[in-house]
This record gives C-alpha cells, sequence and structure tokens, in this order.
C-alpha cells in the first residue's frame, strides 16, 4: 500500500516554514494516516483526515510551542479531528438533512436559491469563524444553545450574544437590502 501524497503547495508560507511542514509529513505522514485509519475506519476518510491534519499544522505552525514533541502535537490533532469527524457522522441531524436532500427536487429554486446563497455568504464573511459556526449551527442545523455551546467550547451566554451580534447585524443588512 503507498502511502497517501501530501504536497505543499506554493502560496502563504515561507520558505522555512514550507520546509519545515514538509519536514513534518515526511517524518510523521505515516503516524498520522495510521491514527486517522485506525479511528475513523476507512481508507479514503483517512486519506481526507490526513489531509485536513497537515493543512491545520500549516495553519498553526507558528503557534507551535514545541512543549510536547512534533508527533504527540500532530497526534492530538488528529485524534481530535477524527473524533469532532465521527460525532459529525453521528450528530441527530445528519439524517433529517439527509433525508431532506434526498426528497428536495432537482430543480428547486432557480436562481433565488443561488443568491440567497451568495446574500448568507455575504452576511456571514461579516464574522469571525465561531461566530459564522455558532450561526450554521443553531439556523441551518437546529441545534440547541447548549448543543452549539458544547461543540464550540463556549459558555451558552458567550454563544447567545454572538448568535444575538449575528442576528442584529444581518437584520439591519436585510432591511436596507430590501
Amino acid at each position: 500500500m503507498s502511502e497517501p501524497a501530501f504536497k505543499v503547495l506554493r502560496g502563504g508560507l515561507e520558505e522555512a516554514e514550507r520546509a519545515s511542514l514538509r519536514e513534518l509529513y515526511e517524518k510523521y505522514g505515516a503516524g498520522v494516516y495510521g491514527r486517522c485509519l485506525y479511528l475513523l475506519k476507512d481508507r479514503a476518510k483517512a486519506e481526507d483526515a490526513m489531509q485536513d491534519v497537515f493543512a491545520r499544522a500549516m495553519t498553526h505552525l507558528g503557534s507551535f510551542r514545541a512543549e510536547a514533541s512534533p508527533l504527540t502535537w500532530l497526534m492530538k490533532i488528529a485524534t481530535n479531528h477524527c473524533f469532532n469527524q465521527m460525532r459529525g457522522e453521528r450528530a441527530s441531524w445528519r439524517g433529517l438533512f439527509e433525508r431532506q436532500e434526498r426528497a428536495r427536487p432537482e430543480g428547486e429554486g432557480g436562481p433565488q436559491v443561488m443568491e440567497t446563497r451568495e446574500l448568507v455568504r455575504s452576511l456571514l464573511s461579516r464574522f469571525d469563524e465561531e461566530t459564522q459556526a455558532a450561526a450554521v449551527h443553531y439556523h441551518v442545523d437546529e441545534m440547541t444553545l447548549e448543543e452549539v455551546a458544547a461543540l464550540l467550547g463556549r459558555s451558552v451566554p458567550t454563544v447567545r450574544k454572538r448568535l444575538e451580534n449575528f442576528a442584529r447585524v444581518s437584520g439591519q443588512e436585510l432591511r436596507s437590502n430590501g
């Protein structure tokens, strides 16, 4: 079995950071893939998860404080990522969403759907990632405040404040766009 390929693209990282990430992948890629495969029990999901782990490592490479070994750091990222993925697959809303998607007619909505999607993307882009996640989990996934707070690792009052701010700003934007 060949090891999944990982290619560092030219872009946002400095050459030294790319070299560091490449070294991490060469040393620990097989171990990270093994952890993902063990937890997810599916080769394709494990490969995707491994890519996500190294993408996360790439975005957080500057914050790695070397308090633990790089392997420990990557394994923690991999384990958390896989557990989150497994939790998401078991989420109560997932079955409902899949049933609704199967039941939806193909041409539903037409151009209005695209306009609505763009409006929602535009509104969400005005907020930080955590507020975006809270809004999607609460309004789209129909999770409770408690479920969203637990998922995000925040208190219920914090999530409530973020959602209230999202509703206030979004409402103002929608009223101004008529």
